[in-house]
C-alpha cells in the first residue's frame, strides 16, 4: 500500500512554507497572458497549415473538439489549484487524491510533455529565425549549425534553438517578475499581429474555397483534432504557477479558462480566413500557412510582419513551456522523488536556479541535435493523459473528502469531469501506434528510477 500513501492537502500547504517557497507575484491578468503565451505560438503559426491538409475547413470544429477537451479539464484543473495552490500542477494534485505512485508516473510524464514541447518549438523558432535574418539582412548561418544532423545535409548543431532557449533559461533563473514582464510584452505583440491578419485578410475570403467544408469527412476532423491539440498544450503551465500567484482561490480559474476562451475564439477565426483565402490542398508542405495566406492576397508585407509575430509567439511558448517544468521538477524534488538539490530555492532571485538551468540545458540540447519530426504527438499523448487524471483526482477526492473547502468547484460533477475523461481517451486513441510505444518506453524508465530511487528517498517514506 505504500504505492498508494498520499500527501495531506493540509500538509502540502504546510510544506510549501518551510523555506523552499516561491515569491507570490502573479495576478488574474498575468496568468491570462501566461496561458496565451504558451497557447498562442507553433499552432497557429504552423500547425494551421498540417491541420487544414488533414481535416480541409473543418479545421475549425477540429479546434473546437480539442478546446472542448481541454475546457473540460480546465474545469477539473481549476478546482485543484484553487484547493492546492503549490508549484506541481496535475502532479501535486494526484500526490494528494490518488497516491503516489501514480504522482510519479504524472510527474514523469509531465517532464516529457515540457522538456519536449520546448525542444520542439525551438527547433520551429530556428527556421522562422533563420528566414527573418535571411530576409532582412542577407545574412545566412553556416550550413553546420543550422540543423540538427539528418535535418538537412551538411548540419551538425542547430545553434539558433540551442542560444534561444539558454536566453530563456537565463530569464527564468533571474525571477518570475522579468520573466512576467517579458513574456506579457511579447504576448500583447504577437497578438497583435493575429488581430492585424484578420483584418488584413478577412477582405479576401472566397467563400467557395469552404466548399467541401469537410472533404474527409468526420474522420478527417478527428484525425485533425487530435493533431491540432497540441496548440492548446500549456495551458495547463498556468496551474504550475499556482505557489506564485497572489490569489491562487480567484485568479487561477479565471486565468485557466479565460486564456482558453480568447486563444480558442482566435484559433477558429484564423482557421476560418486562411482557409477562406487559400484552398486547403495548397498547405500541404508549408510550415508558414498565415504568411502564404497573405502573400496569395498580395499582401507581401503583411506577411513578414507575421513572420516577426510567429517568432515572439514561439519564444513565450518556450517561456512557459520550461517555466511550467522547472516547477514540476522543483515540487518532485521538495518530496524528495528527485534529488534535493533541484528544490533548492535562489536566495536573491527567489527561484529554482538549479533545476532552471539543468532542465534548460537539457532542453537546449534536444533542440540543437535531434530532429524532431514526430514529437509534437508524443507530447500530445503526455498532456492528455495528464488531463485524463486530473479528471480522475476529482471525481476521487469528491468521495473521499466531501466537506473539503473548495475555493472554486468544477460544475456538474461528476459528468463534466467523466466527459473530460472520455474526450481525452478518444483523442488519444487517433494517435499513431508508434506514439504509445515511445510513451511506453518513456513510463518504463520512470518506474525504473521510482523503484531505484525514488520510493526509498519520498519524504513520505521518511516520515
Amino acid at each position: 500500500m505504500s504505492l498508494f500513501r498520499k500527501r495531506s492537502i493540509d500538509k502540502l500547504l504546510q510544506d510549501s512554507q518551510k523555506g523552499r517557497s516561491l515569491k507570490r507575484d502573479l495576478g488574474t491578468w498575468d496568468l491570462t497572458l501566461l496561458g496565451i503565451g504558451a497557447i498562442i505560438g507553433t499552432g497557429i503559426f504552423v500547425l494551421t497549415g498540417q491541420g487544414s491538409v488533414t481535416a480541409g475547413p473543418g479545421l475549425i470544429l477540429s479546434f473546437i473538439i480539442s478546446a472542448i477537451a481541454c475546457g473540460l479539464a480546465a474545469l477539473a484543473y481549476a478546482e485543484f489549484a484553487a484547493l492546492v495552490p503549490i508549484s506541481g500542477s496535475a502532479y501535486t494534485y494526484s500526490y494528494a487524491t490518488l497516491g503516489e505512485f501514480v504522482a510519479w508516473i504524472i510527474g514523469w510524464d509531465l517532464v516529457l510533455e515540457y522538456l519536449l514541447a520546448t525542444s520542439t518549438v525551438s527547433v520551429g523558432w530556428s527556421g522562422y529565425f533563420q528566414n527573418l535574418l535571411q530576409g532582412l539582412f542577407g545574412w545566412q548561418l553556416p550550413t553546420a549549425l543550422t540543423g540538427a544532423p539528418g535535418a538537412k545535409e551538411g548540419a551538425i548543431f542547430n545553434l539558433p534553438a540551442f542560444l534561444i532557449v539558454m536566453v530563456i533559461t537565463f530569464l527564468l533563473s533571474r525571477g518570475i517578475t522579468e520573466s512576467k514582464r517579458t513574456n506579457n510584452v511579447m504576448v500583447a505583440i504577437k497578438v497583435t499581429v493575429v488581430l492585424l491578419f484578420i483584418a488584413v485578410g478577412a477582405n479576401y475570403v472566397k467563400p467557395d474555397n469552404w466548399q467541401p467544408f469537410l472533404p474527409f469527412g468526420a474522420s478527417g476532423v478527428m484525425d485533425a483534432a487530435a493533431m491540432v491539440f497540441f496548440a492548446y498544450i500549456g495551458f495547463d503551465a498556468v496551474a504550475a504557477a499556482a505557489e506564485e500567484t497572489k490569489n491562487p482561490a480567484r485568479d487561477l480559474p479565471r486565468g485557466l479558462i479565460f486564456s482558453l476562451g480568447i486563444c480558442t475564439l482566435l484559433y477558429i477565426i484564423v482557421t476560418g480566413i486562411m482557409t477562406g483565402i487559400v484552398p486547403f490542398g495548397d498547405f500541404k508542405g508549408v510550415d508558414h500557412p498565415i504568411s502564404l495566406a497573405l502573400q496569395v492576397a498580395g499582401q507581401d508585407w503583411m506577411a513578414g510582419v507575421v513572420d516577426l509575430g510567429a517568432i515572439l509567439g514561439m519564444t513565450t511558448v518556450m517561456l512557459v513551456m520550461l517555466y511550467g517544468q522547472t516547477r514540476i521538477f522543483f515540487s518532485m524534488s521538495r518530496d524528495g522523488l528527485l534529488p534535493r538539490r533541484f528544490s533548492k530555492v535562489h536566495p536573491k532571485f527567489q527561484t529554482p536556479f538549479g533545476a532552471t538551468w539543468f532542465l534548460g540545458i537539457v532542453a537546449g540540447l534536444i533542440g540543437g541535435f535531434v530532429p524532431l519530426d514526430r514529437l509534437a504527438e508524443l507530447v500530445n499523448i503526455g498532456t492528455l493523459a495528464a488531463f485524463t487524471l486530473v479528471s480522475v483526482g476529482v471525481l476521487v477526492l469528491r468521495k473521499t473528502q466531501p466537506n473539503l473547502k473548495r475555493p472554486f468547484r468544477t460544475p456538474l460533477v461528476p459528468f463534466v469531469p467523466l466527459a473530460a475523461i472520455a474526450a481525452c481517451i478518444f483523442l488519444m486513441s487517433r494517435l499513431a501506434a508508434i506514439t504509445w510505444i515511445a510513451f511506453v518506453i518513456w513510463l518504463v524508465i520512470g518506474l525504473l528510477i521510482y523503484f531505484t530511487y525514488s520510493k526509498r528517498h519520498s519524504t513520505l517514506n521518511k516520515d
